[in-house]
């Protein structure tokens, strides 16, 4: 008996060893399982991490998006304001001008009938010429094709011409009544001081008298002169002094 109580021992031994490593195993079991587990929960974390990462990065490139779409929208609301009130003031002088317009057609027409009534009265110098243009103002006036700025240039055109006029000696041919003979002569105007005609044939002479409205028969001393003018209106000759018979303005 003494012999089999060891044995009993040993058996008791063995068996609860067998038990404690069964254990240890499932022990080592579980802890893998919890091991992989929480593998597995980190690399979820890691990724729900990398993805806040990247939206954060996201929202921050919208905020600085934003914060430039809204500078940008401050400056176009700048220049939309600006720009309104530009149409608000050109409407104004639209305004303004269509005032002006009214205004100035009829002053425009008062300037040519004043024109043609002084061309009327002046020297009768270049008289077909400046009829023709008096009528092309008329004319101009019933176009509606021409705008109000362009027919007042025109106008003023008309009355610089009239103005240099006064200013400048000029030589032309033109047809004239002379001694019941229509003739063509040689005209001399000296700016509306003087206006003298030559008959081609350089034998008669004649000046415009302002006072009896018609030209009157200068001597033949003054043919020499007038002829000498004529060629320096015609830049013939370089200018010089000349020697002609002037009616003095009472």
């Amino acid at each position: 008996m003494k012999g089999v109580k060891p044995l009993i021992l040993a058996g008791i031994v063995a068996a609860s060893a067998a038990v404690h490593a069964n254990n240890l195993d499932k022990v080592i079991d579980k802890s893998s399982e919890i091991n992989k587990s929480a593998a597995q929960s980190q690399t979820k974390i890691d990724k729900i991490a990398d993805s806040m990462q990247g939206r954060l990065q996201q929202f921050k490139a919208l905020n600085k998006e934003i914060d430039g779409l809204t500078v940008y929208n401050a400056q176009l609301t700048k220049q939309l304001n600006n720009q309104i009130a530009e149409m608000d003031a050109l409407n104004e002088s639209m305004d303004q001008v269509s005032v002006i317009e009214r205004q100035i057609t009829p002053l425009m027409m008062r300037m040519i009938t004043g024109l043609d009534q002084f061309v009327a009265l002046d020297v009768p110098f270049l008289t077909e010429e400046r009829s023709k243009r008096i009528a092309s103002l008329k004319e101009m006036m019933d176009r509606a094709d021409i705008t109000s700025s362009e027919k007042f240039r025109r106008l003023l055109e008309a009355y610089q011409v009239e103005v240099d006029y006064g200013r400048t000696i000029e030589a032309y041919t033109a047809l004239l009544d002379v001694d019941g003979q229509e003739r063509e002569v040689d005209f001399l105007r000296i700016g509306r001081l003087e206006l003298i005609y030559l008959t081609r044939d350089g034998k008669k002479a004649g000046s415009w008298d302002k006072e009896t409205k018609s030209f009157v028969e200068l001597p033949d001393s003054a043919i020499s002169q007038i002829s000498k003018g004529l060629r320096i209106a015609r830049k013939q000759l370089a200018p010089d002094m000349l020697t002609l018979p002037v009616h003095a303005a009472e």
